[in-house]
């Protein structure tokens, strides 16, 4: 079995976690935007992100031969450690709920700031929770003023999304003309035609980025349509995932450490590998039951679907299923450097809006044609995340793997 023990491994795996969960949910936000039904996307990405978990649990996990203390994968599933696992399995269900109400909340807040937002409070909430947990093996002097850049970044955030939104309902206000034949005209004088917003294209026939006629053209494209709906919606999804995330790290935290000594004198502690197949097995069953119910009985208004009709959608499935491989991955990168050098430093990833925030914008346009004054705005949030990811990363200590129970 393979375990990282270094320092230089575990931010290793913190860097490369990053980027993974950074990018997919830039995948599930382009698909949401060319019109593809969430449910659908959801369905495909659940089944690679557990195909990942498998993966590792057989590869990494089942490399060479385990000890007493760290048995292989297929040694451990055998083993009377249900208490771990039990806690394993629920932080699979928090990040399950979490990563489905962030898929709806792209579409109110935005990919960049519901990343912010939520990223913020996992910190704020999980890695004081993880600090305490893993008996304080970080630098509470460098781990907590970094906390405090992330909580600083929750109201940023929020302001980033309350001023772009009021530039967009400016730019909307002060929209008129004809929506017939493609064409569409503006107050501005621009008339140019329909395209596929996600063509990659850039002949002059493309809808500029941040205009209104970009707006409007996006909303009659996308699946969850948000225009005339509350930004209250978008934000309550947005904290309630936020709240989810917080938790799924200190269960996993627990469930490979038994801080509070839940298993039989004698019992190993779960591997990361065996925590994260269980974590993933719950993260999976969730996703799947709340999606083919979404099906038949979907949220936010959404159009009816079936179980047929999915199995029919292929168009922008291998995206689906890259974002899952993406994320299942980064999961895994990330615990394998949190057993290492503490999940309160692990949680350092979840700077991922910066890589969300650089998708947003160049796949998306996010924030073009925005106000000075959410471009102030935008830039201070992401120099906060910036100076905690740094600082999280510098609060990394080395848990001790041989210190007796």
């Amino acid at each position: 079995m393979y375990l990282v023990e270094s320092k230089g491994g575990a931010i290793t795996c913190m860097f490369l976690a990053l980027f993974f969960l950074g990018t997919w949910p830039a995948l599930l936000t382009m698909l949401e935007r060319r019109g593809r039904l969430p449910q659908h996307t959801y369905l495909d990405y659940s089944i690679t992100n557990f195909l990942s978990a498998l993966l590792i649990a057989f590869t990494l996990g089942g490399i060479g031969k385990g000890t007493h203390d760290q048995p292989n994968f297929l040694v451990q599933l055998a083993q009377d450690n249900w208490p771990s696992v039990l806690f394993a399995m629920g932080g699979g269900l928090f990040l399950s709920l979490g990563n489905l109400s962030s898929q709806y909340a792209f579409a109110f807040v935005g990919l960049s700031v519901t990343e912010v937002i939520t990223a913020s409070i996992t910190v704020v909430i999980g890695t004081t929770l993880n600090y305490f947990l893993d008996d304080k093996i970080n630098k509470a002097e460098i781990l907590f003023p970094g906390v405090g850049c992330f909580l600083i970044a929750v109201f940023l955030g929020s302001a980033v999304h309350s001023s772009n939104a009021a530039d967009n309902k400016a730019k909307l206000s002060n929209f008129t003309g004809d929506y017939k034949d493609g064409d569409i005209s503006s107050k501005e004088g621009d008339i140019v035609k329909s395209k596929d917003l996600e063509s990659g294209s850039s002949s002059a026939d493309n809808v500029e980025a941040g205009t209104a006629v970009f707006l409007v053209e996006l909303e009659e494209k996308r699946a969850i349509k948000v225009f005339g709906k509350s930004t209250l919606i978008g934000l309550a999804l947005t904290f309630f995932a936020g709240l989810c995330f917080s938790m799924f790290s200190p269960a996993f935290n627990i469930a490979t450490n038994d801080q509070w000594n839940t298993l039989k004198k004698g019992v190993p502690h779960l591997t990361v590998y065996t925590a994260f197949f269980y974590f993933s097995i719950s993260c999976f069953v969730i996703a799947m039951i709340l999606n083919i119910t979404f099906l038949y009985h979907p949220v936010l208004n959404l159009p009816k679907s079936s179980f047929k009709a999915y199995l029919a959608d292929s168009d922008g499935r291998v995206w689906a299923l890259l974002a899952g491989l993406l994320c299942g991955f980064g999961n895994g990168l990330q615990f394998m450097g949190g057993q290492a050098a503490g999940y309160a430093a692990a949680d350092a990833v979840q700077a991922l809006p910066l890589v969300s925030t650089f998708w947003g914008v160049i796949l998306f346009g996010e924030y073009r044609k925005s106000s000075r004054r959410t471009y102030i705005l935008l830039g201070s949030m992401l120099f906060m995340f910036i100076v905690a990811v740094a600082v999280l990363m510098a609060s990394s200590g080395q848990r001790n793997s041989t210190a007796k129970e």
